[in-house]
């Protein structure tokens, strides 16, 4: 089915695109935006802004922008249609649909129909352990043991699966999933040359579903409870979803759909290693925890905490061995520029059996007084190790100092080049030499660029932007949306433009932005320029087609508005229209009210802006005719055209030496 066109305008009236963009990233506010590290490619330094007023993005880094619905498109990966629904599902709005052709239906997204069958699956866990004898017999007990309530196992949408081959399948089949679709979405495994259907994956086991930032279930962590060890000797305790076109073990924390907020708010995240640990701790109010389940941590899941916080404290249980191992790890968090700290438990206890050992409170004092800064923690073991052996020491000086040159924050490498001479008792100097050295070594060979995150590809055809649309998520798709915006491509070299496309681009920038503005009573800015320019049309096709598009509707009495533009079905324009509209700097507002500096902004002076603007494209305009005419001059055959030619080139010449003047420009 598509949602019809009155649901999708209603839709994209309600939608708040600092709401929507805030669920993903930790907007500030910046003047009369927001901003925020980009999501779509990694940076320190923020350079994507969100525009509250025209309800667009736009990054000056990477190029991205759009509206809501291309932001939740590109975030999560998925279609218009599956978009259109995660925003109606946020806003609580009743979707109205179309029936489609059958051609229609068939273009279904295979990445869409992967979220409806695990949507599927998770209902049927769910519905098992709390419908089925099995399930309250076994998995039901099982959380209830661990002491978690109704409202946690609601929550992480806790379930079960039978202890049967197909109990799962038989199911889905009978509801019309396909055996392709289930095998795609890890929940179904088929032998090769094997007549049956195939059996499931998760059998006799409680299971944890695994959602994306948007809530979406893409996987399941699955826990078997057989009390026959004979049986389950052969079976691995907990069993994960394999790899699929939606889940990416690498790219995911457990738990960060329920966190995230949690951690925005309290600007700090906590990271464990399994399941049982965050649901623990959720149970006793903290909520701002997720976990790598039990993988090591990857770049792209440090970059997904680095979205809502810079604050990262990680829980390890006693076992000295495997904090040694993932020490080794770690100096990619401090190279992403997250401020790391260490919680170390004692031997026996990891954060889910201390918490319902101590209790809340005295969980989370003890996370107060023994967090210790990732240096700190890791120098201490690591001289604890050494002991007075000079070699050794030396080593760890080694080891600790790459680690420091990791932190992009120069203040703070000084912070710790400092501390760590102390606990060292080493010259600071020396530590400072030694890092600068590693530095200008790691300074040489690193790429100054890094590549924008996986998954995220500009389009770099008109084929491939209508590849991106993925349809519907029901049994059709909507149509390519109006409001669709295209990623900018990445161009190695910026383009060759004449100084005319610049003029060209300035002014149709005026009529877009201002083009309805009034100069004087009952004068647009649209009229006055438009008046200043007859007979003149310009060379980009891009903007020669805006211009006949003003000057048409002008003559019909009417002045195109900005929403026109970037509501436009044209990519292209949508784009331009945005990087016109957005603001890479705001003025602070200390230069009026400290310094008594009065800045007057673009809408203040757009008289003399539109009169210096048509200047500018005169002058560019002429100084083209020009060329031209020095090109004749050099080709002509004869003295008289020659002379007339000249004499053309002269009478320009003389027009752009009084826009000039005019203007206050040297002319040499």
């Amino acid at each position: 089915m598509r949602i019809n066109p009155e649901t999708v305008e209603r839709i994209k009236q309600t939608a708040d695109i600092v709401e929507v963009v805030g669920d993903f990233v930790s907007l500030k506010k910046k003047g009369a935006n927001y901003s925020a590290c980009c999501p779509f490619h990694n940076e320190k330094t923020p350079s994507f802004n969100v525009n509250p007023v025209r309800q667009i993005y736009k990054c000056f880094g990477c190029g991205a922008a759009g509206d809501s619905i291309k932001f939740v498109m590109d975030i999560d990966g998925v279609g218009y249609g599956e978009a259109l629904r995660y925003l109606a599902d946020k806003y609580n709005i009743e979707i109205e649909q179309e029936e489609v052709t059958d051609e229609e239906a068939l273009r279904q997204n295979e990445r869409e129909s992967l979220y409806i069958i695990l949507n599927f699956a998770k209902n049927f866990y769910v519905q098992q352990l709390h419908e089925s004898d099995e399930g309250q017999a076994v998995g039901l007990s099982y959380f209830k043991e661990r002491g978690f309530t109704g409202e946690i196992r609601k929550k992480f949408e806790l379930g079960y699966s039978l202890d049967t081959w197909d109990a799962f399948s038989k199911v889905a089949l009978a509801k019309g999933y396909s055996t392709q679709l289930l095998e795609k979405a890890g929940l179904l495994i088929h032998k090769e040359g094997s007549q049956t259907a195939g059996y499931d994956r998760f059998r006799g086991r409680v299971i944890f579903p695994i959602h994306n930032v948007a809530g979406k279930v893409i996987a399941f962590g699955a826990r078997i409870l057989k009390s026959d060890k004979s049986k389950a000797a052969n079976q691995p305790k907990y069993l994960n979803s394999p790899e699929t076109e939606v889940y990416h073990k690498s790219d995911v924390l457990y738990g960060i759909f329920q966190a995230k907020n949690a951690i925005r708010q309290l600007d700090h995240c906590y990271l464990v290693e399994g399941y049982t640990d965050v649901i623990s701790l959720n149970q006793g109010g903290i909520e701002n925890v997720v976990a790598s389940s039990g993988t090591s941590l990857t770049v792209e899941q440090i970059r997904l905490i680095g979205r809502f916080t810079p604050n990262v404290t990680i829980l390890y249980d006693g076992d000295i061995a495997g904090i040694k191992a993932a020490l080794r790890g770690l100096d990619l968090v401090l190279e992403e520029g997250l401020n790391v700290s260490i919680v170390l438990f004692p031997d026996g206890d990891d954060p889910d059996s201390y918490v319902r050992k101590v209790g809340a409170e005295a969980f989370k004092a003890y996370l107060k007084n023994n967090a210790k800064d990732f240096i700190t923690f890791k120098t201490e073991m690591l001289l604890q190790d050494a002991g007075n052996d000079p070699f050794r020491l030396a080593a760890v000086i080694g080891e600790v100092v790459n680690s420091i040159v990791k932190i992009p924050d120069a203040i703070k490498r000084q912070v710790f080049f400092h501390r760590t001479s102390e606990m060292m008792k080493v010259d600071e100097q020396m530590l400072i030499t030694e890092g600068n050295k590693i530095l200008r070594k790691l300074h040489t060979q690193k790429p100054q660029e890094r590549a924008p995150r996986p998954g995220y590809q500009a389009p770099e055809s008109p084929a491939d932007l209508d590849a991106l649309f993925s349809g519907d998520s029901q049994t059709g798709q909507n149509e390519p949306p109006s409001d669709f915006f295209a990623p900018q491509t990445s161009q190695t070299e910026a383009p060759q433009r004449s100084k005319l496309y610049y003029q060209e681009e300035a002014f149709i920038r005026l009529l877009v932005v201002y083009g309805a503005r009034e100069l004087e009573p009952s004068i647009t800015v649209c009229q006055y320029v438009l008046s200043e320019i007859e007979g003149i049309d310009f060379k980009d096709t891009v903007f020669h087609h805006l211009l006949v598009l003003f000057r048409e509707n002008f003559n019909r009495n009417h002045v195109l508005p900005t929403d026109y533009f970037l509501n436009h079905h044209e990519p292209e324009i949508r784009n331009l229209t945005i990087d016109w509209l957005a603001n890479k700097y705001e003025l602070s507002e200390l230069w009026s009210e400290k310094y008594e500096i009065f800045v007057p902004f673009e809408t203040d002076v757009l008289d003399k802006t539109a009169f210096i603007n048509i200047l500018r494209l005169k002058k560019a305009f002429i100084e083209e005719k020009m060329k031209v005419c020095l090109q004749q001059a050099v080709h002509a055959k004869t003295e008289e055209e020659q002379t007339a030619v000249m004499s053309e080139f002269m009478y320009y010449k003389g027009i752009s030496m009084a826009a000039a003047k005019e203007l206050g420009s040297v002319i040499g």
